[in-house]
């Protein structure tokens, strides 16, 4: 699904699951694979993207709570049987974001989205400086996203 092209709109303002909202988990019931392609901007997704997991991705759709005492509990997924591909460029080299910014992108990504919804098999496919790359290594990049595809 191309969010843009169908006009998402990601601004979550407490309201109950629209028509919308609906067609997309549909969607996601329906797959296998839930494929995610985006760039990385200041360390997280375009903010349609990341409306779309706060929107499409909540519970108690995706997840719930299993109550521990008070208002502790941990999140039980519900997309156990799914997988995940996420692929995402950078404009920055893979030295910054895995040293110095400790790969947060991928690792709230991973844990922060996925995990909590009990997606587990997730293939995670990064691109680095890609306003900086030859065009050879931009045919590299786009040869790398049609093997992983071709593998699932």
């Amino acid at each position: 699904m191309d969010l843009y092209k169908e006009n998402f709109d990601p601004v979550f303002r407490g309201e109950e699951p629209d028509k919308t909202v609906i067609d997309q988990r549909e969607r996601i019931k329906k797959c296998d694979i839930i494929v995610l392609i985006a760039p990385i901007w200041n360390f997280r997704m375009p903010a349609i993207l990341e409306g779309w997991i706060d929107k499409v991705l909540a519970p108690p759709f995706a997840f719930t709570f299993k109550k521990l005492w008070g208002n502790y509990g941990y999140p039980i997924g519900n997309l156990k049987d799914k997988k995940a591909v996420i692929f995402c460029t950078y404009g920055s080299p893979r030295l910054a974001i895995t040293t110095f910014f400790l790969n947060l992108p991928i690792r709230r990504l991973k844990r922060g989205v996925f995990h909590i919804c009990g997606i587990r098999d997730i293939k995670y496919r990064r691109y680095f400086a890609v306003p900086f790359v030859t065009p050879e290594e931009r045919v590299e990049f786009l040869q790398d996203v049609k093997q992983t595809a071709q593998s699932l």
